[in-house]
């Protein structure tokens, strides 16, 4: 099997049902994974993108406290929410599957199996306790201090250094619910999956494979594997998610991030099931024998538990289950110079923007400026300005170019392209596959390349045009081959425009082979948007 022939798996990260997905969100790993995903497709390659919501986490019981609500009603809101932010943006999942007695048993199937082959141990852990409320507090029950970088961190790893904090590492422990009521150690039980034991197969994976990261992450990865690799917690004293089946810790909860990989699986089996490819075992398409490229995009705060403790997740079956290619990691996107925030209510939904601004115009702009590399900062206006000034005004001007190059043209009848066109349209093709294709996916330098090219059509265009005067030797073949490559190649990124073009029949696939002729088509426009602040102003004059 060939790489560009191997099924793919593209999975973007787990979101947690305690709320929307926002601007910061949508911008990393939900964005980032339907691009690649679209691009694979465009390729000629099988590809599944998926996600489900992670209901179990913690977060969502401290944030239905905060809210006033019940969590299974928070579970039940934030769900619909997620995936009508989703669909607005023309992600390619078919949906988030159900978390249901499905979901379940694919989990504890997958623990059981672990269980039965002794990878797990029964540790003494000492564990934050509020004494008041009488409970076991992990993950977003608890804040305090990161031992590693001595910012505020939440309990279960930090989000500003991504390093760990297990079971009493967090310094200076308060209840999330309760901040005044005491919190005291206590010991507890539980189960554990060690990390150290895998850390021979965990070297050796990265030795292969470090480079395929972003160099931020790759870092992190590093510093973690130069010291005692912690152990992952299996079960827990809690009351919120999936009853854990062991003898050894009656009463206990599966640990939430544990469930992230046979998640993944259930997510994989429902969405090829959606798109008519069932298969008889849910975790049957990540078996190695498939063959599939895995894929994972997530942010930061998140290297630790997809990098690591998935990663031993699978290697702790054996060499039953592939492995990812590759982690696509993002950085955070602030808003309006400060990071997003729920709680403070400093942030823009997803789907409120989406409903404001036309879709493509969203999609180019989060390309052009996530943050792939290091933070970056969004904000309403410069969307509007950037959008403007670098994709609508040049991108229109060379629809309106392309047309009046095609005055005369006969459009039933296709148009031959010479050897200088196919060259050219080659050549183009390759700086894409440069920005889409892995180690170096970037959807900021695809989103560059097709403004680049913008100003070099229009240019091409004009000289179709002037050639009927007798000054220029441009083709129309050409001209409309290089333009269908550029809108191919854009369509990752500017899914309302692809389906605009494959409505009039044209092929958008990505393909080396260049035609020696083409048909004439109409290439289409791009709507505009409003300035906020004019916005703003308009809304102000009126009485």
């Amino acid at each position: 099997m060939t790489a560009r022939s191997r099924p793919a798996i593209v999975v973007a990260a787990t979101p947690t049902s305690n709320g929307d997905l926002h601007v910061g969100h949508m911008s990393g790993p939900y964005l980032g994974g339907d691009v690649y995903a679209r691009y694979l497709r465009a390729t000629g390659r099988q590809v599944l993108y998926t996600t489900c919501t992670d209901d179990s986490q913690s977060y969502v019981v401290s944030t239905a406290h905060r809210r006033g609500l019940v969590p299974d009603e928070l579970v039940r809101t934030s769900t619909a929410k997620i995936e009508r932010s989703l669909e607005a943006m023309g992600t390619l999942m078919p949906g988030l599957p159900p978390i249901d007695d499905r979901y379940r048993a694919t989990v504890l199937e997958f623990l059981k199996e672990l269980h039965a082959a002794g990878r797990f141990q029964l540790r003494k852990v000492q564990l934050p306790y509020a004494r008041n409320a009488g409970a076991f507090l992990y993950d977003g029950l608890v804040t305090g201090t990161c031992p590693s970088c001595l910012s505020g961190s939440c309990g279960g790893a930090c989000e500003n250094c991504g390093h760990p904090n297990n079971f009493d590492e967090l310094l200076e422990p308060k209840y999330t619910i309760d901040p005044s009521d005491p919190v005291v150690y206590r010991e507890c039980e539980i189960l554990v999956l060690p990390m150290e034991d895998y850390r021979e197969r965990l070297t050796s994976y990265y030795a292969a494979r470090t480079p395929r990261w972003r160099p931020h992450a790759r870092q992190l990865i590093g510093e973690l594997l130069s010291k005692p690799l912690p152990d992952i917690p299996v079960t827990f004293p809690g009351t919120w998610g999936i009853a854990a089946p062991f003898p050894e810790t009656p009463g206990q909860i599966v640990y939430p991030w544990v469930e992230a990989m046979p998640a993944s699986m259930y997510a994989t089996w429902w969405a090829a099931t959606q798109l008519g490819r069932t298969t008889a075992e849910v975790d049957e398409l990540w078996r190695a024998e498939h063959d599939a490229e895995l894929v994972y995009f997530h942010g930061f705060d998140n290297v630790y538990h997809w990098g690591l403790v998935d990663l031993v997740m699978l290697l702790a079956h054996g060499d039953k289950y592939t492995t990812p290619e590759s982690n696509v990691c993002n950085e955070f996107y602030d808003l309006d110079g400060e990071k997003f925030s729920t709680s403070r209510n400093h942030l823009i939904w997803s789907a409120d923007l989406l409903a404001e601004v036309p879709r493509d115009l969203v999609r180019f702009y989060l390309a052009l400026t996530g943050p792939e590399f290091q933070r970056a900062n969004f904000t309403r206006e410069a969307l509007h300005t950037t959008t403007t000034r670098r994709l609508i005004t040049p991108w229109n001007e060379l629809s309106e170019a392309i047309a009046l190059a095609m005055v005369g043209v006969d459009g039933t009848r296709p148009l031959p392209t010479t050897e200088a066109g196919r060259w050219r349209a080659a050549t183009v093709l390759k700086r894409f596959r440069l920005c889409y294709d892995l180690p170096g996916f970037s959807m900021g330098r695809a989103a560059e390349t097709i403004v680049t090219q913008l100003g070099r059509l229009r240019s091409l265009a004009d000289a179709v045009d002037h050639r009927r005067n007798g000054e220029a030797p441009t083709q129309p073949g050409d001209l409309l081959l290089e333009a269908r490559t550029l809108l191919a190649c854009a369509a990752p990124i500017l899914v309302d425009v692809a389906a605009d073009v494959s409505a009039q029949g044209v092929d958008l696939a990505i393909s080396d082979d260049m035609p020696a002729e083409i048909r004439p088509f109409r290439f289409p426009s791009l709507p505009g948007t409003h300035s906020p602040v004019g916005q703003r102003a308009a809304l102000d004059g009126v009485s």
